[in-house]
């Protein structure tokens, strides 16, 4: 099945949200000392509208209530003509009312140790201080990114709560790639996997698997070769780190997810875990994004020729040292390093076909370590906050919803969800419950009936129809 010369048999991706490298990993340069990180020395600044400089801080602050705006015209503000310069302007224009403290924090990085997985696993293993998202925007179109490498033109999230503007993505994906190639994959879901826009993954819902199983299937060594993990987005279970919640919680998955593999070694041993975060949330990082091509044709309303911000990567194994990769790669790298590892299994667009493989820039060693530590997990969690109404791409994940339960044949099941409408209209908690009932309720009956590919076949003539493709 395998081509590479890489002794890696499964690749397990669990990709976060919302953080920048410095604000995550900049203070490991006291580790790293090759790491392009922050130097509490010689702190950059960012001007306020003011023109008074706000310089890197250290923070202990464990959320941010004002959530910083990270759409493609927020990234290109905050991009400032190639300096990096605009990321505390671009915040207070935002959010007029932000605090001198809210202005800080967006410049602000955590100290070592302060998130204890993620910073044990960066000083144990290999950090990748050029990786960056695709795009200077949005979660959404990012991880559209990870899983076919182009967002077929659009820049920006589907919209509002009640929004029209909701639509299909029909492209190919590298899980078409690994499934006609005949390699075995599974995404593990917490809540709504907003993987299934795409709709060809409409078609291999079995292959889908909430996230609660993760410890136990690691446990008898039921691996897929190729893993994709999304967290909870959202509810009183969210540890996706995105603001305002417990950035604590999202670190204790991150424990959660590698000690379950470190448990059992024999199947670690074959295993590269890549924690890696969709984009950079709209906090500082230093590093200009570079220059990329174009994923395809779909550039009408936006270049594309230019990397998004740079954000976490650690690349986390038994046979690899304690490291840094200065290679530059995105979350199109996924899709190039599929093709390395497995005969048959194509690179997805031109971004793909030219961005490194991962697995060609590590040094794997001859045989595996003994000492791994176990990932300490955070005992002291906030609970996850309750807020008024779901914003941004969590808006557009209950929108998708709102999509799927729509598609559900059974007039009853069909039924019990539309009778629960009003749950729309209440907080972000009764919102997140209703699309966490409505998603699960089309899984469940897609799988059981047997006839999901059918559907998946009919939501993308759909989707051609509907002009999925690029819009303004």
């Amino acid at each position: 099945m395998t081509k590479s010369n890489s002794p890696v048999e499964h690749v397990v991706v669990l990709m976060m949200e919302n953080a920048a490298f410095d604000r995550m990993l900049g203070a490991l340069s006291e580790i790293h000392p090759t790491l392009e990180g922050v130097d509490p020395r010689h702190p950059r600044t960012n001007p306020n509208l003011a023109g008074e400089e706000v310089g890197q801080t250290v923070t202990t602050s464990r959320n941010i209530d004002r959530d910083p705006r990270h759409y493609l015209a927020n990234g290109i503000a905050q991009f400032a003509g190639g300096a990096n310069s605009g990321f505390v302007a671009d915040f207070e224009r935002t959010h007029p009312r932000c605090s001198e403290d809210e202005r800080r924090e967006i410049m602000a990085y955590y100290p070592r140790g302060f998130l204890p997985a993620l910073h044990m696993l960066a000083e144990q293993f290999v950090v990748c201080d050029h990786w960056f998202s695709s795009l200077l925007g949005p979660t959404w179109i990012n991880r559209l990114f990870a899983h076919s490498g182009t967002s077929l033109g659009f820049v920006s999230e589907p919209g509002g709560l009640f929004s029209g503007k909701f639509h299909l993505y029909n492209e190919r994906t590298l899980y078409d790639e690994l499934n006609d190639a005949g390699v075995p994959w599974r995404i593990y879901y917490g809540d709504v996997p907003q993987s299934i826009v795409l709709t060809h993954q409409l078609e291999y819902l079995k292959n889908y698997r909430l996230l609660h199983h993760w410890r136990d299937d690691v446990a008898k060594g039921d691996l897929a070769a190729y893993t994709f993990i999304e967290p909870n987005y959202f509810g009183p279970n969210q540890n996706d780190q995105h603001p305002p919640h417990d950035v604590l919680r999202g670190d204790a998955l991150i424990a959660d997810v590698y000690n379950a593999l470190r448990a059992n070694p024999a199947l670690f041993e074959r295993t590269l875990l890549i924690v890696v975060y969709d984009e950079h949330g709209g906090f500082y990082d230093h590093v200009v994004p570079p220059p990329a091509p174009p994923p395809d044709q779909h550039t009408q309303h936006y270049a594309f020729d230019r990397l998004g911000f740079r954000v976490p990567a650690i690349f986390i194994s038994p046979l690899l040292d304690p490291g840094v990769v200065k290679t530059v790669f995105d979350h199109t790298s996924l899709l190039r390093m599929a093709a390395g590892l497995w005969k048959g299994v194509k690179p997805l667009g031109e971004r793909a076909r030219q961005a490194n493989d991962p697995l060609a820039a590590l040094q794997w060693r001859a045989s595996p370590r003994r000492d791994l530590p176990e990932a300490q997990r955070a005992t002291d969690l906030q609970a996850a906050r309750r807020t008024d109404v779901l914003e941004g791409f969590k808006a557009s994940l209950f929108g998708m919803s709102g999509h799927f339960q729509s598609q559900i044949k059974h007039a009853g099941r069909r039924g019990h969800l539309q009778a629960r409408a009003h749950e729309a209209h209440g907080d972000a908690w009764d919102q997140a419950k209703l699309a966490t009932d409505r998603i699960a309720g089309f899984i469940e009956e897609r799988v059981a009936g047997g006839w999901f590919k059918r559907w998946g076949r009919r939501l993308g003539r759909v989707a051609r129809r509907s002009g999925a493709g690029p819009s303004p």
